[in-house]
C-alpha cells in the first residue's frame, strides 16, 4: 500500500491544441468521442460520450464549470481506450444536450444532486462499479459519489483534492488572497450577477478561463465549442444554485436533504484516490497535499502537475490519464 503522506511532483506534459475553426473542431471531437449518446434518469435525459472497448474498465470522466466533457477529455478518452479502458463522459446537469424531465424539477445545483445524478447515471447503464474522475463540478460528483455509495467507486482521481463541501462553515471566511479568486462564487449571490451570467455567458465564462488558468493558451475553437454549452435553457439557473446554496444563500432540492445531512459529517473516502493539483492554478493554489489526506481512509497519493490550470485535463491531458492508471494500479 502506498503511503498516505506520499507526496509528489511529476507528470507533466504539454496538451496538444486543437483545430482553428469551430467547424473543424467540431467534426475532430466528434471523431474523437463519438456521437452524443443519451440515457435517461428519473430526473435527467442525460447527454453522454461512450470511448472504448465495450467490455473495458469503467471509468466515468467528469467535467467542471465553465468547461466542456469534449474538450476537457478529447484526448485523455481515446489514450484510456487505448489501454483497455471504457470511458463515460456526462454531460452535467445544465450543459449541452442534458435536460430535466419535468418542468417542475427544482433547477438544483447542490453538490448532492451532482453526486446523486453520477449514480442514477451509472443505474442507467447498467454499470455497477466504475472508477470516477474529475475536476471541478465534477471532481465534487466524483468525490460525493464515491463517500455516499462506496460500493461503487473502484477508484478515484480528482484535481483540487476533497471537494465535498462543509456546508457548516460555509459563512466563515477564507484568506483575502483566496477569497478574491472566488469572486464570481459572490457575483452570483446578487441579482446584478444573476442578470450578468443571463447576457454575457460568453464573456464572464472567458474570464473565468483566463483566470483560472493563466498558463493556458486555449484556442478560440477551444472556447466556442464549450460556449455552445452553455446556451442550455437550465444553465443560469443550476449556476446559481450551485454557488448560491454552497455560500448558505439558498435552500437544497428537497429531493437531496438526507444525501446533504450526510454531507456535513465530511464522510471520508476509502476507494483508491490519486489527487492532482495544478502548480498553475489561478483560483485554488497548489498544496503538498496534507490537507487532503484525512479523509481519504485507503491508498492515497498527491502529485503537483506544472504547468496546469484549474482544468488539468485539457491543459495536462497525459498527466490526468498517469494519475487514472495509477488509481487503477492501487486498486
Amino acid at each position: 500500500m502506498i503511503s498516505r503522506r506520499r507526496v509528489s511532483q511529476a507528470m507533466a506534459v504539454a496538451a496538444g491544441a486543437t483545430g482553428a475553426a469551430r467547424a473543424q473542431t467540431h467534426a475532430q471531437t466528434q471523431q474523437g468521442l463519438g456521437p452524443v449518446r443519451h440515457v435517461r434518469t428519473d430526473v435527467l435525459d442525460i447527454a453522454y460520450h461512450a470511448v472504448g472497448p465495450a467490455d473495458g474498465v469503467p471509468v466515468i470522466l467528469l467535467h467542471g464549470w465553465p468547461f466542456s466533457p469534449v474538450g476537457s477529455y478529447e484526448e485523455v478518452a481515446p489514450a484510456l481506450a487505448a489501454r483497455g479502458f471504457r470511458s463515460y463522459i456526462p454531460y452535467l446537469r445544465g450543459h449541452g444536450e442534458t435536460r430535466f424531465r419535468r418542468a417542475e424539477t427544482f433547477r438544483a445545483g447542490q453538490q448532492a444532486a451532482l453526486g446523486a445524478d453520477l449514480i442514477e447515471f451509472m443505474e442507467a447503464l447498467g454499470i455497477r462499479r466504475a472508477l470516477y474522475a474529475g475536476y471541478d463540478w465534477g471532481g465534487r460528483a466524483a468525490n460525493v459519489a464515491a463517500a455516499l455509495w462506496p460500493h461503487r467507486c473502484t477508484g478515484l482521481v480528482s484535481v483540487n483534492g476533497y471537494l465535498i463541501q462543509n456546508l457548516a462553515r460555509a459563512g466563515e471566511p477564507l484568506a483575502p488572497s483566496l477569497e478574491a479568486g472566488f469572486w464570481y462564487f459572490f457575483y452570483f449571490l446578487t441579482e446584478r450577477g444573476a442578470k450578468g451570467l443571463e447576457r454575457n455567458r460568453e464573456d464572464l465564462g472567458r474570464v473565468v478561463w483566463q483566470r483560472n488558468s493563466p498558463e493556458w493558451r486555449f484556442t478560440e475553437a477551444e472556447f466556442a465549442q464549450a460556449a455552445q454549452l452553455w446556451t442550455n435553457p437550465d444553465y443560469v439557473e443550476v449556476t446559481l444554485h450551485s454557488y448560491r446554496h454552497r455560500l448558505g444563500a439558498a435552500p437544497g432540492a428537497p429531493r437531496y436533504a438526507k444525501l446533504e445531512g450526510r454531507l456535513l459529517e465530511q464522510p471520508t473516502i476509502p476507494a483508491p484516490t490519486v489527487t492532482l493539483d495544478g502548480k498553475a492554478d489561478g483560483v485554488t493554489p497548489w498544496t503538498d497535499g496534507s490537507s487532503y489526506a484525512p479523509h481519504y481512509s485507503g491508498p492515497w497519493t498527491h502529485h503537483v502537475v506544472p504547468g496546469a490550470g484549474h482544468n488539468l485535463p485539457q491543459e495536462r491531458p497525459d498527466a490526468f490519464v498517469s494519475a487514472i492508471l495509477e488509481a487503477h494500479d492501487l486498486g
